[in-house]
């Protein structure tokens, strides 16, 4: 069976734009293939701004994420490509999916929890992901 990836950044894009949220990536800077301005890597990730008033040419493909986006006024080309996405989240509640990979090599999807506070700015290191030491911890909700 093909990836089922591609399908849920694409669904929980939509979600979050039905709900007039603004939806953010938090990417593996360090995988092959990932193309972003190196000024905006931090600790090997970068969360990058994908509503459609921040970016230009969007695709989100069954490979990579492609869009132009400006850094420092600068508009450059963005590639990502799905495996390298950690989560997609809104940047207002933090409600998202992050999108770890299993032991078995296919992916499972577990949802994020709201960061606490009533900060509109977004999280400076993006949403946790599974197996972090510090800040909130991702549960399964049935």
């Amino acid at each position: 069976m093909t990836s089922n990836r591609p399908y849920l950044l694409r669904a929980m894009y939509e979600w979050i734009n039905d709900n007039a949220m603004t939806p953010y990536i938090l990417v593996d800077a360090g995988m092959p293939g990932v193309m972003v301005p190196p000024q905006a890597v931090k600790d090997g990730r970068v969360v990058l701004n994908i509503a459609a008033r921040a970016v230009s040419q969007l695709s989100l493909g069954d490979a990579e994420i492609q869009f132009m986006a400006r850094f420092g006024g600068v508009s450059q080309p963005v590639r990502v490509p799905i495996g390298a996405v950690q989560a997609i989240y809104a940047q207002e509640s933090g409600q998202g999916m992050a999108l770890p990979e299993d032991a078995s090599g296919t992916l499972a999807a577990a949802p994020v929890e709201p960061p606490s506070g009533d900060s509109a700015e977004p999280p400076e290191k993006g949403p946790p992901t599974p197996g972090a030491r510090r800040g909130p911890k991702l549960r399964v909700v049935k």
